[in-house]
C-alpha cells in the first residue's frame, strides 16, 4: 500500500457519495468558484477515517504527501476538507514540519471554512512548541495576507486554560484598525472564547480597548459575559 492508494481511496469514495441538489446549495452557500460535491462534513470525515484505516499512512512524511496531494489536485471542496482531516492524525499533531503545510492551506484556501478548518490543528503546535510558535504567530498577526492574519488570531481557540492571554492581546492589537469583516469577527470570536475561561479578563481588555475595538468585536466578545 501507498500513499497514492490513501489518496485515490478517499477521492473515489468522496465523488461517488455526491449529491448534486445538495452541493448547489453548499457552493452557493460558500460563494466559491470552486464546486462542491454536496457531501456534509461528518461524512467527510468518516470517509478519511475508513480510507486512513484502510491503508495507514506509516510516516508523517507520507502523510504530508498525502494532504498536500489531495488539496494541490482538489476538484472540489471536500477533497480540500478532506486534506485538512488527514492532518487530524495523531502522528502529527506536535510535529513543527507541518506548519509549512499549515500556511499553505491558509493561503490558498483563502477562505473561513479552511482557514478556520486548522486552527485547532496550530493550537496543538503552539500548546507543544510555544517558543518556537509564539514568535510566528506574532508575526502572521501584521502579514499582509488577511487570512493568515486571522490565524494567528484564532490559534487559541481550544487552548481554554492554557491560553497565553498576553499573546492574544498581542496578536489582537495590530488588526484592530482593521475594516475586514473576517478579522473584526475573528478578533470577537477569539476573546468570546477566552472569555469561557476568563471573563474578568475579556471583560478588562474590552474596556482598556473599547474605543479600538469595532462593534463587531466588542458585541461577539462579550456575547456571553454578564455584565457586573
Amino acid at each position: 500500500m501507498t500513499t497514492e492508494d490513501l489518496v485515490q481511496s478517499i477521492r473515489a469514495t468522496l465523488r461517488s457519495e455526491g449529491n448534486a441538489e445538495r452541493a448547489r446549495g453548499a457552493q452557493a452557500y460558500m460563494k466559491s468558484d470552486m464546486p462542491s460535491w454536496g457531501i456534509r462534513v461528518p461524512e467527510v470525515r468518516r470517509i478519511v477515517k475508513a480510507a486512513a484505516k484502510e491503508f495507514p499512512v506509516s510516516s508523517p512524511a507520507g502523510l504530508r504527501q498525502a494532504v498536500l496531494s489531495l488539496w494541490r489536485q482538489a476538484e472540489a471542496r471536500e477533497e480540500r476538507y478532506a486534506a485538512i482531516d488527514l492532518t487530524g492524525l495523531r502522528m502529527v499533531k506536535t510535529d513543527l514540519d507541518m506548519l509549512p503545510v499549515y500556511e499553505e492551506i491558509i493561503r490558498t484556501g483563502a477562505w473561513w471554512d479552511l482557514v478556520d478548518g486548522v486552527s485547532h490543528r496550530i493550537c496543538a503546535l503552539l500548546l507543544a512548541h510555544h517558543d518556537n510558535m509564539a514568535p510566528l504567530l506574532l508575526q502572521w498577526s501584521t502579514d499582509h495576507d488577511m487570512w493568515v492574519r486571522r490565524a494567528s488570531i484564532t490559534a487559541q481557540l481550544g487552548a481554554k486554560t492554557k491560553t497565553d492571554p498576553a499573546l492574544l492581546a498581542a496578536v489582537i492589537q495590530p488588526n484592530l484598525p482593521d475594516k475586514e469583516f473576517f478579522i473584526r469577527k475573528a478578533i470577537g470570536w477569539a476573546l468570546r472564547e477566552y472569555g469561557k475561561t476568563d471573563p474578568e479578563w475579556v471583560r478588562a481588555y474590552a474596556a482598556d480597548n473599547a474605543d479600538a475595538l469595532s462593534p463587531l468585536s466588542l458585541r461577539e466578545a462579550l456575547r456571553l459575559i454578564l455584565p457586573k
